[in-house]
């Protein structure tokens, strides 16, 4: 091989490569930036100074102080019956009211189970399905905060017509970039970021389930003393 005969060569594979590596590095950066915006929005959420009377409450299980909270803002009045979404099949009516030392005629009368939902798109079907059972036309929503943009996109998606107030838990606050110092909740907020991502996908290029495929909540048994 001559002297210089791999110049052209190496420079064609480079401008073959060039375009790719550039869209990859786009991607990346654009996939980077979008993580910190929704970071640095999802650390800023707080629990609302101010909450309007909702005709429900829905909390989607996945930690006791989201139930706590739940519970509380139906013993205030903020709703008139309230679901419990994505419960464990194994866990009752008298077992969440332990958990959360709620009341026992609060539970009888105005507490509803969902055993059915394993997933955000679970919890916003069956929640859909509980609200148009119930003739509900304002909700409250409870979560986490950094489960709640993906919750709220799930459930405006099934409940197009209902009020949607969300109420966002904060366990520890990470506002300021705090977060940015805590490695545990930086993973945590980046596989919601990356579901989040997925959701929005699945929203733009796949259809919604048909209401009829939604399953029947199962209304909480009376609370035994």
């Amino acid at each position: 091989m001559r002297p210089g005969q791999d110049g052209p060569r190496s420079a064609g594979i480079f401008n073959r490569l060039r375009l790719p590596l550039a869209a990859a590095l786009a991607a990346a950066s654009l996939f980077l930036s979008g993580f910190a915006l929704f970071a640095g929005h999802v650390s800023r959420l707080a629990a609302p100074a101010e909450l309007r009377q909702a005709d429900a409450i829905i909390v989607l299980t996945g930690g006791h102080s989201r139930l706590d909270v739940a519970v509380d803002l139906l013993r205030d009045g903020k709703g008139r019956r309230l679901l419990i979404s994505g419960v464990n099949p194994i866990a009752g009516a008298d077992d969440l009211r332990r958990a959360t030392g709620g009341d026992a005629g609060l539970f009888a009368c105005c507490v509803d189970i969902d055993h059915a939902a394993t997933d955000t798109v679970g919890n916003a079907t069956e929640s859909a399905k509980w609200v148009s059972a119930n003739a509900f036309g304002s909700v409250i929503l409870v979560t986490n905060n950094y489960h709640m943009p993906r919750s709220l996109m799930e459930m405006r998606r099934y409940l197009p017509s209902a009020e949607l107030q969300p109420y966002p838990v904060v366990n520890r606050r990470l506002d300021n970039g705090a977060w940015l110092a805590k490695p545990d909740a930086v993973r945590v907020m980046f596989v919601e970021y990356a579901k989040f991502l997925a959701a929005l996908a699945r929203g733009v290029f796949a259809a919604d389930a048909p209401p009829g495929a939604v399953t029947v909540v199962r209304a909480a048994e009376p609370a035994a003393e």
